[in-house]
């Protein structure tokens, strides 16, 4: 489809959506893919199951400190320079990590991969939904929403095997790889997707906020140490200033206003919060669940644990094309049910359970998360006007990030309580899958209170 805006050069929105929808890709393949190298990077660098979980943590961590930040700069900067800046920064941390010697130079490049997420993802749906018209953009956001599914789809069977025949540096080599095709083709996004708004930066905010959220998860990976109740004391007193600052500033990070006289946009980023929180750590989880009590080789769990994020693509863009027909809100909350029927169903995982048990679960989690995912980010960015696309982008990006981060800090949580630091070996399993018991009963139960939230949105 050739579009023309004013007297810009004609420009294929079909074309630019690919482009977004390659970039976003990355980082859900890289995610799911990492899961499945976990084994071999513990064996490689010596690493007990909490460091494993900070591997995958110190890029949520990374994400959620910038992605407000990153939103505001789309906003003064230009949206398209902030989304190319971060392709950058997302494939020179994917580049870095292909020779890092250590375990701590890894979290540090996986930090760094964070950083690009965040300029990524902070204005990837502000782009498309600038890009296409309300009566259009529940479907384009669908198909966006698709090549997450189809990044934790192809992560999980790729990510096996990369591993296990190449060693698993070669995911992040790929990685490198797929980012080229949007800096080839950065000329190619039209000039009104690049509109400054040239709005004071809230540094104050983004200082307070950075400081806060490493409290957070730094006091939720040491909460049974002194140390990390005091750094959850602190992470309590930053909120508390962080709120004061952002309910004073002209153009706060947080959008404070909006979040208090929208209660769409408010309800629905809880939602999304609780989602991301309830469902993310499912893969890490299983995972190491299925290469450990059971046995697997990696390519063999990977190929398992396709069975969600396959269904996820098949779901995503039919429950997009409902969010055009049907209240978002409406569609999203039966996606969550089915999602905490499913998590319910974790919760019994034992050495001997079924292999179908478990695929029908995950089909049940696939169908659930599918539902509610492309809905959720239509009502978001349908109860707001164009000058807070950026905003509000980010703010999806955030909870998103933010659930991802908390989903891990459960775990980490749950690990150094019932494990310490023990190395998962046969002689703990018991305790191993206590805490997969307990985690995934405690994200069913958020979950299922996350559909209450969601279907009061739908009275709002």
């Amino acid at each position: 489809m050739e579009v023309k805006q004013d007297e810009e050069k004609p420009y294929s929105r079909r074309f630019i959506l690919i482009l977004i929808t390659v970039v976003t890709f990355l980082n859900p393949f890289t995610g799911s893919a990492i899961n499945l190298a976990l084994p071999a990077i513990g064996a490689e660098f010596s690493a007990d199951a909490a460091m494993l979980a900070w591997v995958a943590s110190a890029y949520l961590l990374a994400s959620v400190i910038f992605l407000l930040p990153a939103g505001r700069l789309g906003d003064s900067w230009g949206r398209v320079t902030v989304f190319l800046l971060g392709v950058v920064v997302y494939t020179a941390g994917s580049l870095l990590t292909i020779f890092t010697p250590t375990l701590e130079l890894l979290l540090v490049f996986r930090f760094l991969q964070g950083a690009g997420g965040a300029m990524i993802y902070a204005n990837s749906v502000a782009l498309i939904t600038h890009l296409y018209p309300p009566g259009e953009r529940g479907t384009a956001i669908g198909l966006n929403v698709t090549a997450v599914y189809a990044g934790l789809s192809l992560g999980p069977f790729l990510g096996g095997a990369l591993t296990q025949f190449f060693g698993w540096r070669s995911i992040f080599i790929m990685t490198a790889l797929l980012a080229v095709p949007a800096l080839f083709y950065a000329n190619k996004f039209p000039a009104f997707l690049n509109e400054q708004q040239h709005e004071h930066f809230d540094i104050p905010g983004m200082v307070l906020s950075s400081a806060l959220i490493l409290c957070l998860f730094l006091g939720l990976a040491w909460v049974t140490t002194p140390t990390g109740v005091a750094l959850l004391a602190a992470a309590v007193l930053l909120g508390a200033a962080f709120f004061r600052v952002e309910q004073r500033h002209p153009s706060p990070l947080l959008p404070v206003p909006l979040l208090a006289s929208n209660r769409v946009f408010a309800a629905s980023n809880g939602a999304a919060l609780i989602n991301y929180s309830a469902t993310y750590a499912v893969g890490f989880l299983l995972s190491l669940y299925l290469q450990y009590v059971r046995g697997y080789e990696p390519i063999a769990a990977g190929t398992l644990l396709l069975v969600q994020p396959v269904i996820q693509v098949f779901v995503a863009p039919i429950s997009g094309r409902l969010a055009d027909r049907i209240q978002p809100g409406l569609v999203a909350s039966v996606g969550m049910a089915l999602s905490a029927v499913a998590l319910f169903g974790f919760s019994f995982l034992s050495p001997t359970m079924p292999i179908a048990a478990i695929v029908a679960l995950l089909v049940l989690l696939g169908v659930g998360v599918g539902i509610f995912s492309s809905p959720n980010t239509t009502a978001i960015m349908g109860s707001v006007t164009k000058r807070d696309y950026g905003c509000a982008s980010a703010m999806t990006a955030m909870m998103r990030s933010l659930g991802m981060m908390l989903s891990m800090g459960a775990v980490l949580v749950v690990f150094a309580v019932v494990m310490g630091s023990t190395i998962v070996t046969p002689a703990v399993f018991p305790d191993f899958l206590l805490s997969l018991h307990l985690i995934f009963l405690a994200l069913a139960v958020l979950s299922a209170f996350g559909v209450v939230l969601s279907l009061r949105r739908n009275k709002c």
